[in-house]
């Protein structure tokens, strides 16, 4: 028997979530046994924790994006009991039981050797958001962007992937401009490595210009919406947008115009079907660039229990940093 949050839904009736003690035999078709170690919380974990948001196909339903820990047992030659793993993505934690149990069970193609120096622990402070950050500042490198060029903005920044991103980018020699609404959010984003906060008024408004002045060499938007079609215009020469949220809506009251007069790009950033080989790269990067110190000020413990509280929070902005869970606690 081992601990796991199960979500349950009676018909019309709302989900519910509790801990309970479940059997092996209960967990799903795989090829890999992972004891789970630790595991986090993603805005997705919150609409799987409560409303479902269309993610969960299936009730009773144990939730949790990401995770990391050992192996216990596999059947696949890549995997060994007592390798350290991590697992981001492949619908896991919504079509397929995720990282919200003491013991998880998944295909081989889903998990991630866990790199030299990152401790489940750690790479749970990453989680999707630190990997998905990682994902958009490498498209950004691809596309021409290096230290030096002129101020990299952060929409979001004080979210998990923009907190990750805020960080990376510092680390990696940028000016960092991080957008946030709260504005005590301040003192803990220069201490991620932000040279500039922007007021999220500044950029929430709707304007009838399609450019406005040069300004920004790159972004990693996390809003979406009004905001990211304004920033669009705002952009430098050549700039790109790495796209990675919705926070602010999914529409995009924007024209065509940034991307004709001034070539800019704007770069969608999935991280839920990513091959493999960029996984491995994104997460062996995230090893090398990015300073473990700044994590500990973005990680808030929690337990099973703390979760359906944490998830409704999620989902109104109520959560700053990341949230990391300790399945043993």
């Amino acid at each position: 028997m081992f601990k796991a949050l199960i979500v349950e839904k009676d018909g019309d009736a709302a989900p519910k979530a509790s801990v309970q003690q479940i059997d092996l035999d209960r967990l799903p078709e795989g090829e890999v046994t992972v004891a789970v170690e630790y595991s986090t919380l993603n805005y997705k974990d919150g609409l799987c924790l409560g409303p479902g948001g269309g993610l969960v196909r299936n009730y009773p339903h144990v939730p949790g994006i990401d995770f990391a820990g050992t192996v216990e047992s596999s059947t696949d030659d890549r995997y060994a009991p007592g390798d350290k793993v991590v697992l981001t993505g492949w619908r896991v934690g919504e079509a397929h039981w995720g990282g919200y149990a003491q013991k998880a069970r998944v295909k081989a193609d889903w998990l991630v050797p866990l790199p030299e120096g990152l401790s489940p622990r750690i790479a749970m402070a990453v989680g999707t958001a630190g990997f998905t950050a990682m994902l958009a500042v490498m498209a950004l490198e691809r596309h021409g962007l290096k230290p030096g060029q002129g101020p990299v903005l952060v929409t979001g920044a004080a979210g998990g992937v923009g907190s990750v991103a805020v960080a990376l980018l510092a680390a990696l020699g940028h000016e960092v401009a991080a957008v946030t609404g709260r504005p005590e959010t301040e003192a803990y984003l220069r201490d991620l490595g932000a040279s500039r906060i922007v007021p999220r008024a500044e950029l929430a408004e709707t304007v009838k210009r399609p450019l406005e002045s040069e300004t920004w060499s790159g972004c990693i938007d996390a809003v979406g919406g009004a905001m990211l079609a304004r920033v669009l215009g705002q952009m430098k020469y050549g700039a790109s947008v790495a796209a990675v949220g919705l926070a602010g809506g999914a529409n995009l009251p924007a024209t065509v115009i940034p991307f004709l007069l001034r070539g800019v790009n704007l770069l969608g950033i999935d991280s839920v079907m990513r091959p493999y080989a960029d996984r491995v790269e994104a997460w062996s990067r995230i090893a090398r660039d990015l300073p473990l110190s700044k994590l500990e000020s973005m990680i808030h413990p929690a337990t099973l229990e703390d979760l359906p509280a944490l998830g409704a929070a999620i989902l109104k902005g109520g959560v700053q940093g990341r949230v990391v869970v300790d399945l043993n606690a």
